[in-house]
């Protein structure tokens, strides 16, 4: 986001801001955000998406605070031979992408450093699954596809 979407949001001339990712429920609840916007590495056949780790929080909160929330996909993403999200297999990324970081050491020498104590135990699923009752729509190369998406989604993309 902090690249490409932004770069993208300022050739489109659309008002932004870049935030940290915690951020966004204290903004959504102050009344800041007027909708959600999300990519879909996979949506199943009943509207479940998967995404980048932290869309499911997203959805949520923007639910629970009555913001429309979108999913910007395009026609491939769409696997309507998988009929629920619980069928998409979440991959479990390495420990160190959570244990370790890029930075300078004492010496400013860029090494790569490990942040918590040695043997910390971690967990670091890369996609996590948003129910398809969060969604709004999604908005397609075909036009935006609403609810009720099992019946609707193979309408727009037949096999």
């Amino acid at each position: 986001g902090a690249k490409l979407t932004a770069w993208e949001m300022q050739m489109e001339g659309i008002p932004y801001a870049l935030i940290v990712d915690n951020a966004s429920g204290y903004y959504m609840r102050r009344g800041e955000v007027d909708m959600v916007i999300v990519g879909a590495d996979r949506v199943a056949a009943n509207g479940d998406t998967a995404n980048k780790i932290g869309t499911y929080e997203k959805a949520v909160v923007a639910h629970e605070n009555g913001i429309p929330f979108y999913v910007a996909a395009p026609e491939m993403t769409f696997d309507l031979k998988t009929p629920t999200g619980d069928s998409i297999e979440i991959e479990e990324r390495s420990h160190d992408e959570v244990t370790r970081v890029w930075g300078l050491d004492a010496e400013c020498v860029y090494r790569w450093v490990q942040v918590p104590m040695e043997g910390t135990p971690s967990r670091n699923p890369g996609f996590d699954v948003t129910p398809a009752m969060y969604i709004t729509g999604f908005i397609t190369e075909k036009g935006i596809i609403r609810p009720p998406y099992a019946e609707n989604i193979p309408l727009v993309f037949r096999e």
